[in-house]
């Protein structure tokens, strides 16, 4: 982990400050656990939740809360299992267009 990295991920620490360590728990696993090329994580709800010690359902109740509130979104669906990444949000990206006048 690089220095950027370690940058990042305090400053998504101090940004989500106003939520439940639940919540906290599961954003900071989206942003610490290895993604493919689109920025996914391509495990499993029950192993993720395995890792960090919270039962299936409640792992998943907190990050549909975490999806709702705009830090996860779905990157891929495959058949039933969908996979989440970090949002623009997440990641302090600027993702408002500006708009330009036309002519």
């Amino acid at each position: 982990m690089t220095s950027d990295d370690k940058q990042r991920n305090l400053e998504l620490l101090q940004a989500t400050a106003g939520m439940t360590a639940n919540q906290r728990l599961v954003v900071m696993l989206y942003a610490l656990h290895p993604t493919d090329r689109a920025g996914a994580v391509t495990e499993t709800a029950a192993n993720l939740a395995a890792l960090v010690g919270m039962s299936a359902p409640v792992f998943s109740r907190t990050r549909k809360q975490v999806i709702e509130s705009g830090w996860l979104e779905e990157s891929d669906r495959l058949a039933h299992i969908r996979y989440y990444r970090l949002s623009p949000k997440a990641l302090g990206e600027n993702v408002v267009v500006p708009l330009r006048r036309a002519t």
